[in-house]
């Protein structure tokens, strides 16, 4: 194809995507794919220079203005930042910077902060009064939502005495993690669709033309750039601008931070891609300034971008690849889960060939087909899954996929139960469901069998030296040593971990079990209560609907479980094996200072990770919900926390404890007496 030809296509395609994005609020494509279109765009550009076009999307910020709101100018145009993606890139920029200066890299003070992935809006204060919102737009003028910004809860309408008369605040409309799911919690409950990410919920609500629905929603406002139109502000620091809008009221990234020279720059720029579903908002990259504004000044912008600023995208959580073929797993309770086969792509940092369809509606709802580009999303440790189908204009789609009678793995009947959206495999003899619950036993989160992978597994069943879970504490090591790989020593390893696993406490053998609902905190509840298995096994059900964190849905599985005939087998045989089925009492000798105490964590605790620090609340008597109420005692407040529980705290007048007195309060149990 001729270069004019493909940078025609390339415009065409970027200018639809832009209107679906900043228009609509709803992109087409995920941000990697559209970001590698217009890197392709601008390299074209760069190398056939008589085919630039002012007009040309490279060239403009943002994009179309919706119809629905009355424009605003900008007093000071709002301008895009230019993005790199590796150390290489970065570290390049960094040293045009610096040569920009004259200055040598090791002297050069950059500020790094998160790239919330939000919508981008400029706050108008004059005489201290909120008198005007307006979103990004084109950079040059964007769209008057000063009504619906009023709802948000985080942003001052009033600034302090002593604030100058005619300052903006600009910043990023976004929703936390915690009050994105929230939020789509409630879409379930009435019935509606639910929002496909955080950044389209939070777009979406603030471009609403009725306030009152953007009031229902749970927005936040961080502010990364104050704007002094009467220049009456004598700060020549960025950071020292972003302390000033902290004491002004405002929410400032609390993951921000001041880097004397490159190296440091870089380091703490690769400190988001190692910790970004550590944050409680959603990032896309890291921006890197210049802190001086003064050294800004001298660095300049071009037409869309300042010189004296970046943005270092992190690695893609969304790409779109061709889905090849769905097909059903079949888990150890018996779900068929559909899965798609992918042409491989590489997302956040990994290739990905498979991602989950979880279930036969959500099948039918995204109505993907074999054949169709997909959209593929990987967050954290979360396994891939596919979002929907994007629409390729002249292409001929394949008929909807069906979700199969029979199991793929013994032909048995595949079954819906009751009002679940979960389809089954109704046959308990299914050799897929019986190597996934021994799979599940051995896992980490378990009894934590080392060696005992999925491998290890599928050949011991096949080879027959084990039908069940508890077969595993009867092995051999001469039987074992004959498997294809293995060999003595090898063997002698597996068994003596085996053995070893014998000692875990009764609430990782709950967990180990499959138990159908019963997760590590229901487990840790029926083996504190009960402290023997053969207790829980005689259980009423009424007892065992009484206990916290419990409830009659997991009882009634417990119930069920205890009383089938099979369970009874295999609870002997692990009995005869020797497998202590007992809690120790893992409180004893602690203080319990935190009885009856509602705690709640948010944010990063030093020398605690999450799970560490609700522990160490349950171990003295307390417990750690996930949300705050009026019966929370206090909120303890760490390393970015989250905007929802802090909001919420403030709300009902909870005391929000700083993580530097978490200690004490665990010693004490009574709070500082000046909080």
């Amino acid at each position: 194809m001729k270069p004019a030809q493909r940078i025609a296509e390339l415009r065409e395609l970027i200018v639809q995507y832009n209107e679906a994005y900043f228009t609509h609020d709803a992109p087409l494509v995920p941000d990697a794919d559209f970001d590698a279109l217009v890197r392709e765009l601008k390299a074209l550009e760069e190398a056939n220079p008589d085919l630039l076009e002012v007009d040309s999307p490279s060239q403009r910020v943002g994009g179309a203005l919706s119809v629905v709101f009355s424009p605003v100018t900008h007093a000071e145009p709002m301008l895009s930042l230019d993005n790199v993606f590796d150390v290489d890139e970065l570290v390049a920029w960094a040293d045009r910077a610096c040569k920009g200066l004259d200055l040598e890299p090791a002297f050069l003070r950059f500020a790094v902060e998160p790239k919330i992935d939000g919508l981008a809006l400029s706050i108008r204060y004059e005489n201290g009064t909120l008198v005007q919102a307006a979103t990004r737009g084109d950079g040059r003028v964007g769209e008057d939502v000063s009504d619906n910004v009023r709802t948000i809860s985080n942003v001052p309408k009033r600034l302090p005495n002593g604030a100058p008369n005619l300052v903006e605040v600009r910043g990023e409309v976004f929703l936390a993690k915690s009050d994105f799911e929230q939020l789509n919690a409630r879409q379930r409950e009435l019935g509606q669709k639910e929002f496909a990410n955080p950044r389209n919920a939070a777009a979406g609500s603030l471009r609403q033309k009725d306030s009152a629905v953007s009031a229902q929603r749970p927005l936040s406002f961080l502010s990364y750039q104050l704007v002094d139109l009467g220049s009456s502000l004598a700060l020549d620091s960025y950071l020292d601008q972003m302390d000033l809008l902290a004491q002004w009221g405002f929410l400032t990234a609390p993951e921000k931070s001041g880097e004397l020279g490159v190296t440091a720059m870089v380091e703490r720029s690769s400190w988001f891609e190692t910790h970004r579903h550590d944050l409680p908002y959603d990032i896309d990259g890291v921006v890197i300034k210049v802190d001086s504004l003064a050294q800004r000044e001298a660095l300049g912008s071009t037409s869309r971008a300042p010189r004296w600023a970046i943005a270092r995208k992190l690695p893609p959580e969304e790409r779109t690849t061709k889905l090849l073929a769905i097909e059903v797993s079949i888990g150890r309770t018996g779900r068929a889960t559909p899965y798609a086969v992918l042409e491989p792509v590489l997302v956040a940092g990994s290739t990905v060939s498979m991602a989950t369809l979880h279930n036969q509606d959500q099948v039918a709802l995204k109505d993907v087909r074999v054949g169709d580009t997909v959209i593929v999303r990987k967050a954290g440790d979360v396994i891939p899954e596919v979002v929907s189908a994007v629409e390729v204009k002249g292409q001929k789609r394949s008929a909807p996929w069906k979700f199969p009678s029979t199991c793929p793995e013994c032909d048995g009947a595949l079954e819906r139960l009751g009002e679940e959206s979960d389809t089954y495999c109704v046959n308990p003899a299914c050799p897929a469901q019986q190597m996934q619950k021994i799979i599940h036993f051995a896992s980490r989160g378990a009894m934590d069998i080392e060696g005992l992978g999925d491998q290890r597994v599928a050949q011991l069943l096949s080879e027959g030296l084990i039908k069940d879970v508890a077969d595993l504490f009867s092995l051999e090591i001469q039987a074992v040593a004959q498997l294809e790989g293995m060999g003595e020593l090898s063997a002698n390893s597996l068994v003596a971990n085996i053995q070893s696993a014998k000692e875990r406490p009764l609430s990782k053998v709950l967990v180990g079990l499959g138990i159908r609902h019963v997760g590590p905190v229901a487990a840790r509840e029926l083996a504190k209560a009960f402290g023997e298995y053969s207790a829980l096994a005689k259980a009423p059900l009424e007892i065992l609907e009484s206990l916290p964190g419990v409830g009659p849905i997991i009882a009634e599985s417990v119930f069920d479980y205890m009383r089938d005939p099979e369970s009874a087998l295999r609870m002997d045989k692990m009995v005869k094996a020797g497998v202590t089925l007992s809690e120790p009492n893992s409180s004893e000798g602690i203080e319990q200072t935190l009885t009856g105490k509602a705690i709640v964590v948010t944010g990063g605790v030093e020398g605690y990770t999450r799970e560490g620090a609700e522990a160490a609340i349950v171990l003295r008597g307390g417990t750690s919900p996930g949300s705050v109420s009026k019966k929370t005692f206090c909120v303890v407040v760490g390393e970015a926390p989250g905007a929802s529980k802090v909001s919420k705290a403030e709300e009902l007048g909870i005391p929000m404890l700083p993580a530097s007195e978490f200690e004490r309060l665990l010693s004490t149990g009574s709070l500082s007496p000046n909080l």
